[in-house]
């Protein structure tokens, strides 16, 4: 119906869901794991960082200038292994 209605074949449908999959792969991203961290950080960079709570009482610091393409990529992975 969805093919009908916007006058495709089902062929190309399935090829370009194939190809925007494929495009969307999560890819390899290096992570460093550290114990948590004491350091005495300015009240300024506490309050631009952003930590994400994950499973098993880990979590992720996200500091200002952070990549979001390798953000996005560590996020497929962590969501995948969920």
């Amino acid at each position: 119906m969805f093919c009908r209605e916007r006058d495709l074949r089902v062929w190309q449908f399935y090829e370009w869901k194939k190809r925007l999959r494929d495009a969307e792969a999560p890819q390899f991203v290096e992570v460093e794991v550290k114990p948590a961290a004491k350091a005495a950080r300015s009240e300024a960079e506490r309050g631009q960082a952003i930590e994400v709570q994950l499973k098993g009482g880990r979590s992720l610091v996200i500091e200002p200038g952070f990549d979001a393409h390798h953000l996005r990529a560590l996020s497929r992975v962590l969501e995948s292994e969920a």
